[in-house]
């Protein structure tokens, strides 16, 4: 046992907890490729063309409740490379995280969801795509930083924009939607 004024305690003394579980908690549980496909449909002709790859890089961002407190957040990034010669690569990548959200009121659920879980989530996703462009045997691409925060909220201010245009009204000046940062 611990003696007085010893920085160490005996936790089995302590007032009993009231056990509620209130704070707002949120969190990357896991992550993971749910699905990955390269195509190199040129090879070995394409790594002989010279001419600079025009790049389509698309993104969209998923999400699916598993429960009550568990979401799948998936990062769907399809990179392709064309030149004037034909394509390149194709690189097809499901990039997903397992999501935990407790006590949170559902707009922060969702911005959480939608804003920093994938902002969390890319630096690993950028590094699979990086990878499997390498290991097709060209320069890794690296994609550039993606504000995630900024898209949400300028998606949730046309959203509002186009609510409000079908609803007859305009939008208020100060309405601004939630951005995530708030806590």
């Amino acid at each position: 046992m611990a003696e007085e004024g010893d920085v160490l305690t005996n936790l089995d003394n302590q007032p009993a907890p009231n056990g509620a579980d209130t704070q707002p908690v949120a969190g990357i549980v896991s992550q993971y490729v749910k699905d990955l496909s390269v195509e190199n449909p040129k090879a070995p002709e394409s790594f002989q063309w010279t001419s600079q790859p025009e790049m389509d890089v698309q993104f969209n961002i998923a999400s699916r409740k598993v429960n009550e407190e568990l979401s799948e957040v998936e990062l769907k990034i399809t990179a392709t490379a064309k030149t004037k010669e034909g394509v390149a690569y194709i690189v097809d990548l499901a990039f997903c995280g397992l999501v935990g959200m407790r006590n949170m009121p559902d707009d922060q659920k969702h911005a959480f969801t939608y804003a920093e879980a994938p902002r969390i989530l890319f630096p690993f996703a950028r590094r699979v795509i990086a990878d499997a462009v390498r290991d097709a045997g060209f320069t890794p691409l690296l994609l550039d930083p993606i504000d995630f925060n900024g898209l949400y909220v300028q998606q949730l201010r046309a959203k509002q924009a186009q609510d409000a245009a079908a609803a007859g009204a305009a939008p208020a000046a100060g309405d601004t939607p939630p951005s995530g940062d708030e806590g």
